[in-house]
């Protein structure tokens, strides 16, 4: 089993990432000509967003083809060249696979529509009319579950967009078929994968309308999920790869389930209850201020239990489907880099395995755009027309969008202050897909490497901190001063009598903080104010700055 306790893994989104040929779209060969960078930053994983042949409807996570290259990415020997790339500097690549469901354009679906049985199989179809829908359901990107199909005389689940239809994982030739893709990638040389929210697999048996919600309830961490996973995992040889599931609106025991060693599915989970802390009533287009409060006891929560169950947790603020931490809990302007180093910490200190979103390690920021024109997330567009449907005005829903769109996380990466921030090589004719932001040019990699100060120069340091002290990787947690209004705190501790500890303590409010330490003394390991090395630890009593981290080993 490759130990993972120690490593940390940084999410690409490729499209965003770097363009190598100018044609305004992120690519395979921008990922593999900036590889050294990720090399510098320490990082052992990369964690590389579909790339798969798609029609893009919802930016590679509708594959039509897992075997195959979407174009605009490259091709199959560029996939092979980041492969061996990657591979010779000590990095391994972690491939993302969207089993839950395939684009309406794959050939198994095309089949499907045809009137092949076997392939209408591997759907969920339901008999019906165009009046009888099989369900109230939702769509988790607004709108139903189910769409008709008149040349059928069926509806097909589709969880989320209308074209991206749920596979039928009861049906073995299915979990058969990705089996295969698997071992495809693995035979390649891919050394771990990531699976798209891979807890909504195994649907209900009898289908029922939700008067209760909108229909998760019937479907999430379902009734063979278990099975299905340690099936999959088993059957294709990667029991001792790196492996992390997404798992959307899961609970803790099953976490404990799908990433404990003795049960054979994953190495980790990915769960999403501490990014909805400033959702008002549960809703992420209700803008509220987030709960912090909240956010101490569901990190709790989750590492102790994980802890006592045997569980792993990855742990993160960004990817491409939120927005920028550094804009939601930080400071974006006043204590930018302040904000920005101690929310790394906060989570990079803890009992799991980090993973770094391209731009956290430079503190970038939302993309505060104030045009619906600027967006191309498929979910934004359309909560934007049901914004406007539930009678928010134009400016309200942009307010909405500016602080909860998944394009936040999704405007090119800042390789240095030019115009298009070096995403494009010099002389390239067209423009980026999306805008580059041009809030806070001084988060580009060119500025930062050289700044001793820097944010990226910060995670360097809790990346190597990762490897370097067995008490980060491999120690408990319990957590501290939970009482205390805006103070994130925890210990790292060894059983063992006499072993050293390390306090982590995470000001997440823009205000001083006083606190008592249980005891005086100590050295700081880290502190993202000048000179905190020098100052903190003598004395019990202690004054946090505003968004200031320290890690005290005692």
């Amino acid at each position: 089993m490759e130990n993972f306790k120690d490593k940390t893994v940084y999410q690409i989104y490729p499209r965003s990432f770097c363009d190598s040929n100018g044609d305004g779209f992120g690519d395979l060969r921008g990922i593999t000509g900036k590889l050294d960078y990720l090399k510098d930053l320490g990082v052992d994983y990369l964690w590389i967003t579909p790339f798969f042949r798609s029609p893009q409807r919802d930016n590679g996570y509708d594959v039509a083809d897992y075997r195959a290259i979407e174009p605009v990415f490259g091709t199959m020997e560029d996939v092979e060249e980041l492969i061996a790339e990657a591979d010779s500097r000590g990095i391994g690549l972690m491939f993302d696979m969207v089993f839950n469901h395939t684009s309406t354009e794959h050939e198994w679906f095309q089949r499907a529509l045809a009137g092949e049985e076997k392939y209408q199989n591997y759907y969920i179809f339901k008999d019906g009319t165009p009046d009888q829908i099989p369900t109230n359901w939702e769509s988790k990107f607004g709108g139903p579950a189910w769409e008709y199909v008149p040349s059928l005389g069926k509806w097909y689940l589709h969880l989320f967009d209308v074209t991206q239809a749920d596979l039928n994982w009861e049906n073995p030739e299915v979990r058969e078929e990705l089996k295969e893709i698997i071992r495809f990638w693995k035979q390649k040389g891919v050394k771990g994968f990531r699976f798209d929210v891979v807890n909504l697999i195994s649907k209900p048996e009898v289908f029922e309308n939700d008067y209760e919600g909108d229909g998760r309830r019937f479907y999430t961490d379902g009734r063979h999920v278990h099975e299905f996973l340690h099936e999959l995992v088993h059957d294709t040889g990667i029991a001792g790869m790196v492996t992390v599931g997404e798992m959307s609106s899961t609970s803790l025991e099953n976490c404990i389930r799908y990433s404990n060693p003795e049960c054979e599915e994953l190495s980790m989970a990915f769960s999403f209850h501490h990014l909805k802390i400033d959702y008002k009533d549960g809703n992420k287009w209700e803008l509220m201020k987030p709960d912090l409060g909240k956010l101490k006891e569901l990190f709790e929560t989750w590492q102790t239990g994980m802890q006592q169950g045997g569980g792993w947790n990855a742990v993160f603020w960004d990817n491409h489907d939120q927005p920028r931490i550094v804009s939601r809990l930080g400071d974006d302007q006043k204590y930018w880099k302040e904000s920005a180093k101690m929310l790394g910490a906060a989570i990079h200190l803890m009992r799991g395995t980090p993973y770094v979103y391209q731009g956290d390690e430079l503190g970038m920021t939302n993309a505060y755009f104030t045009d619906i024109a600027q967006y191309r997330d498929v979910e934004s567009r359309n909560y934007y027309r049901i914004l406007l449907e539930n009678g928010k005005s134009e400016k309200e829903a942009l307010q909405i969008l500016g602080e909860r769109s998944r394009d936040n996380g999704r405007t090119p990466m800042r390789w240095n202050a030019e115009k298009y921030a070096g995403f494009l090589p010099e002389n390239a004719s067209a423009e980026p897909w999306i805008e580059v932001t041009s809030y806070r040019k001084e988060a580009n990699a060119e500025a930062q490497i050289k700044d001793s100060d820097s944010i990226y120069s910060f995670y360097r340091t809790l990346i190597r901190m990762r490897k370097e002290y067995p008490l980060i990787s491999e120690g408990n947690i319990r957590f501290l001063y939970q009482e205390t209004d805006g103070v994130l705190a925890y210990e790292r501790y060894f059983e063992k009598e006499g072993e050293k500890k390390l306090i982590v303590l995470c000001n997440l409010l823009g205000e001083e903080v006083r606190l008592t330490l249980p005891e005086a003394g100590g050295k700081v390991l880290l502190g993202n104010y000048p000179g905190a090395e020098d100052a903190a630890a003598a004395d019990r009593e202690l004054t946090l700055r505003p968004y200031e981290v320290l890690a005290i080993e005692k």
